[in-house]
């Protein structure tokens, strides 16, 4: 099978996990190519197919170009609808959306905010306790919307795996090994059990890769 196209990316970025485990079950192939940090991306060629420099990309054999790892996912998934990676109708396809935007926006956007507090991202001297702590707390909330809900079901629309359950298997991955520790882990048996569900499925297990989750979260050393 020729690839659908090209994709520039890492593979332990976790928008990138979304678009290979799309295309593995999909039974897609894409051509990965090679790709280093502010080398590729500030290339001229690069930049002369997007401007805004950023991963993961994608450029189909058509010549179309996308940006957003969601995005880029959704649109493999829709190259192979029998895969029903967007689920088996168009009410399906919305709450497969609809998941992917409470995950990346309820769930992620915090465990992206505090690692950019904890490692110092922010301006010196930016960083707030009582900003990690809403946050934090913001996430919790999201958390336990998202165990009610897995409380009946295996999987977030149908009975088996759609985009939406790749995404939310890669965004608590990096919950984990961010805001998630051992105890914070052990609240949402529900989430974590569909997070070993998806992440262990034997056609995207290897690109997921190992957990690798933090004991306790992460936050500042206390000389800091």
């Amino acid at each position: 099978m020729a690839p659908i196209g090209s994709l520039w990316g890492v593979s332990y970025q976790r928008q990138t996990k979304y678009i290979l485990s799309t295309a593995a079950i999909a039974g897609l192939e894409l051509d990965v190519k090679p790709f280093e940090f502010g080398v590729t991306n500030r290339s001229p060629e690069f930049i002369s197919k997007f401007p805004f420099a950023k991963i993961p990309a994608f450029e189909g054999e058509d010549g179309l170009t996308l940006l957003e790892g969601a995005s880029i996912a959704r649109y493999v998934a829709s190259l192979a609808p029998e895969s029903r990676l967007l689920g088996n109708s168009i009410k399906d396809a919305a709450l497969v959306d609809q998941w992917i935007h409470f995950a990346e926006h309820e769930i992620n956007m915090y465990s992206d905010y505090i690692w950019q507090m904890v490692k110092r991202f922010f301006p010196e001297n930016a960083y707030s306790e009582s900003v990690h702590k809403s946050i934090f707390e913001r996430q919790e909330r999201s958390l336990k919307f998202l165990e009610q809900n897995l409380s009946v079901r295996e999987f977030l629309v149908t009975d088996e795996i759609t985009l939406a359950d790749i995404v939310l298997a890669a965004v608590i991955q990096r919950a984990g090994r961010v805001t998630l520790g051992a105890a914070e882990r052990a609240v949402y048996p529900n989430v974590f059990a569909h997070y070993a569900r998806v992440a262990g499925d034997p056609r995207i297990r290897d690109i997921f890769g190992a957990a690798e989750f933090v004991e306790v979260p992460l936050a500042p050393k206390k000389d800091e």
